[in-house]
């Protein structure tokens, strides 16, 4: 006999959850799907795992309920549903009909109760039960035959709450979550629960009195005179909170557990109404459907012997294939075009030997719309060909309207808009050691069908960008950006290898020296880089107090043995010897690996589509991270040098950006007026948290006030400030406090952009930048806090980005219009490193600081700081 599960879905938590964890998506009709999507991908993924004999969706069937009549706020307070959430779940209803599942919604009732009503029947006669839901409160229905499944990240990353999982992150019974509520309340639902109870002190009294009950019996045996007061006083709110917190396990259903019963879906229905939707990328996943067409439609082209003027127009998509990550030194294995003269493969060996095509490649009049515009450029520069005349790139494109979007390569990014018919790059060429490239056939027809892709989706993406005014952002900066990186990748940095080689040796020495001294304190030779091995000689053999466990042993991680500093001599030594270990094997041998034999450079990748603040990043080498803390990681920078003789580095970097930023954007009147007048900003903080006068300001209170500063910029909580600065959190919420008073213009702010976050699922920088916050209305107070925190910090920090990316625009410019020999080498977060002839130094110290400094107007004026020498580590 078939043994019986039941899936219980909450339709309302989970839609909301997927419309939040998605971007606005709009089908052909301009209907919005985001939520329909992420519920459908949630279900599919139940049905495949789970194979459940029966299937519940339930639905909340009203805004008033039997706990109004209890508490009339209940649930006040909340943001109305967005109507482009409303207008998705008639859809809803539709998808779960072809897929076969009973909905369900009652009267006076919530989904919470449909569900913990028949999770107590279902459980009675021996099912299996699972709750799926993107709200905890349901965890309280948690029994050994019930598991409730809570979704964590994004829509289809869950949690399985058992009573063991339950007691492991509370300390309570499934029973008690009800108790917890009653006493700490929730904000989420308006449960008001006991004025200055928070999780911690209700989880402390349950821990010793069990229930709300037993609490409030218990008064007189709590310590604490206003915790005493407040249970005392708000009594009967407790047990109203409780009272509201728990699920109804016996509402009047009208269905019974033999209404549930599910076999199959409809195919041809389901596909219809994905048809209908758009939602071709999840058509695969059915699996049984009956297509009327091939996966990918057919598809003509011509694979060409000789390149011929009339083939090659002056509007079309361009695709230079390389297939390795690492374009600097990976082989061009093929081209394809696309126009209104047809579909063109051609080989690698055709293109090179012809000089229509080269001529034709560097054209700027010749229009070419590309994927990752950077990748084709620099490849081509490596077989001495200028690429130009590109006015359009898919993948930034992509990455603008959406930078949590997988962008990986042109068929991702075709199925965000529901076109299927090009593979993905794995598909055809394998991955890891197994990639290779194909038989020509296969490579011709799959490299068109990108051409084809690209030319496509063009007019979409833009006309999605100007709906999002954000074609300025793509024409004016990122799209000119990539010519600018493509030219600092290929010119490359110096690097002096013999200098890097005798900081090998020192290091050596170094390390060898250290390691004496930790085995001398020790008291004995062991393997300082096993984990396990220090651990015992950390905490069996000298005794040190055991801060964390792992599953292996004792933890002797950096933030572990940075608390364990002043307990004993070896813990400095081990800290000095992991340093100095990684400078060796990360930077030393690691840039000596990565040096091109032919021009005695490392040639870096600035990644321009791949963080979601839209700041550079840097691989193959990092370039970004060399460090800056340590002395011995600083020298690093000695190596990097001109690559030619009697020239320097010059280095430019902007001054407190972000705080600058902050100040333009919170419109703080007290800050603004602090950079106008060009103060030393964590001196003036320090002034107004400390209320002492300037001449009064220690290093100790700048250094805590710029703490204050930078932490504000991140949304940082008095947790988080007291960590940072070693005090206790009352000080530190009392600094964040006095700053907000000095400065309220930035609460304000702060205030403002999280309720601006909720309403649109995200927020922008000064130039339309956007980063989506699908976590904003989360439940789960960690997952928004987070998002909350970024909603804060994304404009300053994504602004900042947009600012030094606009100033490489125009020092780029200005440096030609100048006619200088100078050269942009790196970008290092707010820094621009340059090299140049040392007769072009005077000139530069003019020149640079004048165009960052008015890349962009604000209402604080920016300021630059630079620094020359020899090596980038003299440029300091």
């Amino acid at each position: 006999m078939l043994h019986k599960k039941l899936v219980l879905i909450d339709g309302n938590s989970i839609a909301y959850r997927a419309f939040f964890a998605l971007p606005l998506l709009n089908n052909e009709k301009g209907i919005h799907t985001n939520a329909i999507y992420g519920f459908t991908m949630m279900l599919m993924k139940i049905l495949e795992e789970e194979k459940p004999t029966h299937l519940l969706v339930a639905f909340d069937a009203g805004k008033t309920t039997f706990r109004h009549e209890v508490f009339d706020d209940y649930k006040g307070g909340r943001q109305k549903t967005p109507p482009e959430l409303s207008e998705q779940l008639p859809f809803l209803r539709e998808l779960l009909d072809a897929y076969q599942i009973r909905s369900y919604e009652l009267e006076n009732y919530e989904a919470d109760d449909i569900i913990g009503t028949l999770a107590a029947q279902a459980e009675k006669e021996g099912f299996d039960v699972i709750v799926i839901s993107g709200d905890r409160d349901l965890t309280q229905l948690a029994s050994e035959k019930v598991k409730v499944h809570i979704t964590k990240k994004g829509i289809t990353d869950i949690e399985c709450y058992t009573p063991e999982l339950v007691f492991e992150k509370y300390g309570l019974t499934p029973e008690q979550i009800v108790d917890l509520k009653g006493l700490m309340g929730d904000s989420s639902d308006n449960i008001p629960g006991v004025p200055g109870i928070g999780e911690k002190t209700a989880l402390k009294l349950l821990k010793e009195f069990h229930t709300v009950e037993n609490v409030l019996r218990s008064i007189e045996q709590i310590k604490g005179k206003k915790l005493k007061e407040n249970l005392e006083q708000y009594r009967e709110q407790a047990l109203m909170s409780k009272q509201l917190a728990t699920i109804s396990r016996n509402a009047p259903l009208t269905i019974t557990l033999d209404d549930l019963e599910w076999k199959e879906y409809d195919v041809n229905k389901v596909a219809a109404l994905f048809k209908e939707l758009g939602f071709a990328s999840l058509m695969d996943k059915l699996g049984k459907i009956e297509k009327e067409e091939k996966p990918l439609n057919e598809i003509t082209y011509t694979t060409v012997t000789e390149v011929t003027d009339d083939m090659l127009t002056n509007d079309c998509a361009l695709v230079v294939e390389v297939i390795e990550s690492n374009y600097h030194q990976a082989p061009i294995v093929g081209f394809a075009i696309v126009n209104e003269k047809g579909n063109f493969f051609i080989p690698t060996d055709v293109a090179m030997k012809s000089a229509a095509f080269k001529q034709w490649l560097e054209d700027e009049e010749c229009r070419k719309s590309v994927f990752d515009a950077k990748r084709a450029i620099v490849s081509l520069k490596w077989q001495g060909i200028n690429l130009k005349g590109i006015d359009f790139d898919l993948l930034l494109a992509s990455y603008l309207i959406n930078p949590s979007e997988s962008t990986d390569d042109v068929a991702s990014v075709a199925k965000t808009k529901q076109y299927t018919d090009v593979q993905s790059d794995e598909a055809i060429y394998g991955k890891g050691a197994k990639q290779a490239v194909p038989s020509e056939e296969v490579l011709a027809e799959h490299l068109v069908r990108k051409a084809k892709a690209i030319a496509s989706l063009k007019e979409t993406f833009i006309n999605e960008l100007k709906s999002n005014e954000q074609y300025e952002l793509f024409t004016n900066l990122e799209l000119p950006l990539t010519f600018i990186l493509a030219e600092m990748e290929f010119n490359g940095v110096s690097v002096d290898v013999a200098r890097l080689q005798a900081m090998g040796e020192e290091f050596t020495e170094q390390l060898k020296q250290i390691e004496q001294e930790i085995y001398e304190l020790a008291g004995t030779e062991f393997n300082i880089n096993s984990p396990k091995q220090l651990g015992v000689i950390l905490f069996e053999k000298l005794q040190l107090p055991v801060i964390k466990k792992t599953k292996t042993g004792y933890s002797t991680s950096a933030d572990v043995l940075e608390k364990l500093a002043d307990q004993h001599e070896i813990i400095g030594k081990i800290l000095h010897y992991r340093q100095l270990g990684k400078l060796q094997s990360t930077y030393i041998e690691g840039l000596i690996k990565v040096i091109r034999p032919d021009t005695g450079k490392v040639h870096t990748i600035f990644n321009q589509a791949l963080t979601q603040t839209g700041r550079l990043s840097s691989t193959e080498p990092n370039l970004q991270n060399i460090p800056i803390r340590l002395e011995e990681g600083r020298k690093i920078r000695q190596a990097f040098i001109p690559s030619e003789p009697n020239w320097v580095i010059f280095a430019a970097d902007y001054s407190q950006i972000e705080l600058r930023v902050l100040a333009h954007i919170a419109n703080d009147e007290n800050l603004i007026e602090a950079f106008k007048q060009d103060l030393d900003i964590h001196t003036k903080t320090a002034m107004d948290i400390f209320h002492v006068r300037q001449e009064e300001v220690t290093s100790n209170m700048r250094r805590q006030a710029k703490a204050v500063n930078f932490g504000i910029v991140y949304g940082i909580s008095d947790y988080g400030l007291s960590q940072n600065l070693g005090i206790t959190r009352k000080e530190a919420a009392q600094f964040i406090e006095r700053y907000f008073q000095s400065y309220p213009g930035v609460k304000q702010y702060m205030e403002d952009i999280v309720q601006e976050a909720k309403q649109k699922g995200y927020v922008t920088t000064l130039l339309h930048r956007r980063r989506y916050l699908p976590d904003i209305t989360s439940k789960n107070f960690n997952l928004r806090s987070f998002a909350e925190r970024t909603a804060m910090n994304t404009p300053i920090q994504g602004s900042a980005a947009d600012i030094i990316k606009k100033a490489m625009i125009d020092l780029a410019n200005r440096l030609k219009k100048e006619r200088l020999k100078a050269r942009i080498l790196l970008q290092v977060h707010d820094e621009l490193i340059l090299e140049a002839p040392q007769e072009e130094v005077e000139k530069l110290k003019e020149i640079v600081p004048e165009v960052m400094e008015h890349a962009i107007e604000l209402k604080v004026p920016l300021k630059v700081d630079y620094h020359f020498g020899p090596t980038w580590y003299d440029a300091k």
